[in-house]
């Protein structure tokens, strides 16, 4: 199958217009439904109704393979220039939320120290944007953070060749309304909280934590975005329990509550961490393997 035909396709799927994609790929509308044609008469099957624009169930098969395929030949290209690429003192770095904790800020801060003209382009994506980043070649190094039990890997995408290596471990508490009949305990079984309603987030997916500890945790309110303070507020209004790595969560004074007016209690069992872990393709020896070294080391 030819890769451009699957590009065309997978963007006419994905906008539900042939318009769209022809407006986002740059061709006529009418050279976009000759590819579709082509790749249809290829495969002898029809891969999209028009109207409404969807894919059949052949169609949708395809898009199964369609975008982990194209993904790979563009990490392959990413790959292949890199080995070319001349060394560059900008290093763009890409990160999931709560990956960039003290311990890797003091890593990084100890890494430039030893390379002043090395400036670092930080930005924040979701965990499954990262994989895709780093392989494509748009991010030299990524950090992936989740939860995990102790030296388990985390569950990234499948990008192509990558090398994953731990950066940090740390233990997770729960974090509740101060005022909450829970929130003077020292600590907390989760089996003892499945029952209670919990805040959907980003930053503590419930899909993983049933994975982990059994089915329960219903959502009291989902949250699409990944600020620790909307979170933080929202759990100190009751609107659900949340987990997040101690360090994310203001110190809490003596007899006071943590910030956003929350208690946080460290979780007895099972024992779980926010795992941080490096991940980059192929690295020349230069900025990007010394600063992989440092946040490793």
């Amino acid at each position: 199958m030819d890769p451009h035909l699957l590009t065309t396709f997978v963007t006419v799927a994905r906008h539900g217009s042939f318009s769209a994609a022809a407006s986002e790929l740059g061709y006529t509308q009418s050279a976009i439904s000759q590819q579709i044609a082509a790749l249809e008469a290829d495969l002898g099957l029809p891969l999209l109704r028009r109207r409404p624009v969807e894919p059949t169930p052949a169609g949708r098969r395809l898009l199964e393979h369609a975008e982990p395929l194209l993904l790979r030949l563009r990490a392959a290209r990413a790959d292949v220039l890199r080995t070319a690429a001349a060394p560059r003192h900008l290093l763009d770095l890409a990160a999931t939320p709560l990956a960039v904790n003290p311990a890797v800020a003091a890593r990084l801060a100890r890494a430039r120290a030893h390379r002043p003209r090395l400036e670092v382009r930080l930005r924040t994506c979701r965990a499954e944007q990262l994989a895709a980043l780093v392989a494509e070649g748009h991010a030299d190094l990524g950090l992936a953070g989740g939860i995990a039990a102790p030296s388990d890997p985390l569950r990234l995408p499948d990008a192509g060749p990558m090398t994953t290596a731990g950066v940090t471990e740390e233990d997770l508490v729960v974090v509740l309304p101060s005022g909450h009949p829970l929130a003077g305990r020292a600590s907390l079984r989760l089996a003892d909280l499945i029952d209670a309603r919990w805040l959907q987030s980003p930053l503590c997916p419930l899909a993983r934590l049933r994975d982990l500890v059994g089915d329960g945790f219903p959502a009291g309110l989902e949250y699409e975005g990944d600020d620790v303070h909307t979170v933080l507020t929202l759990a100190a209004a009751g609107h659900g329990l949340t987990l997040l790595p101690a360090s994310a969560v203001p110190a809490v004074p003596a007899g006071g509550a943590g910030g956003g007016g929350v208690r946080t209690v460290p979780v007895a069992a099972p024992r779980l961490v926010h795992r941080v872990e490096l991940l980059h393709a192929a690295l020349p020896p230069g900025a990007a393997a010394d600063l992989a070294a440092a946040l490793t080391g």
